[in-house]
């Protein structure tokens, strides 16, 4: 019994437990059923980890300043997504709203639709709103940085990825000229895009 309490207390000493990743406490998580998401009809595996990380805007639905709002844009992207465009599921990985909230998309271990080419070989994270001209709240972006560096710590995005914007990829005017301003700024960030 008294080997048990003192491996209880060394383990205790040098953090033997899971710690908790930098996207938790401040930005809350909100998973496909919180916002009550179709089944999807596309499950395609992703192969990871990803060597690039792109950045999205919706333009439509517009920014989303509430949990109940960000659910409506989640809800109105996913039926756009499958219903008109025969996508089998919300094109990206995830969305983050206003506030600095996350919102699973298809997750860490699909494939999205979201940047042609791009799609076998990224992470899509989409700032849900139009950043062509006005700039996202930095919870919005910090949420964002958080959100990569999560997916760096389970192996699903390379600790060498690249950080492009969508309109690298593909001919778009999205993530918006203000939002790709600031992302052209952050660590990570590549003049260039090419699949091997």
């Amino acid at each position: 019994m008294l080997s048990k309490v003192v491996f209880l207390v060394v383990c205790a000493s040098v953090n033997c437990f899971p710690r908790l990743t930098s996207l938790q406490p401040r930005f809350s998580f909100y998973t496909r059923s919180d916002w009550h998401a179709q089944p999807a009809t596309d499950l395609t595996p992703l192969s990871t980890p990803v060597p690039y990380v792109i950045i999205h805007h919706t333009y439509k639905p517009d920014a989303c300043t509430s949990h109940q709002e960000c659910i409506t844009a989640m809800q109105s992207m996913q039926r756009y997504h499958m219903e008109s465009l025969d996508w089998g599921d919300i094109g990206y990985n995830f969305c983050i709203g206003n506030s600095g909230d996350i919102y699973e998309g298809r997750g860490w271990e699909r494939k999205g639709i979201h940047a042609g080419k791009a799609n076998d070989v990224s992470i899509g994270i989409c700032l849900i709103g139009d950043w062509r001209v006005d700039q996202p709240p930095q919870e919005m972006l910090e949420a964002t940085k958080a959100l990569i560096q999560m997916g760096v710590d389970k192996g699903i995005i390379s600790p060498d990825y690249k950080l492009v914007g969508h309109n690298q990829v593909m001919a778009t005017q999205c993530p918006g000229t203000a939002l790709f301003d600031i992302i052209s700024k952050w660590d990570h960030f590549s003049n260039k895009f090419s699949v091997a």
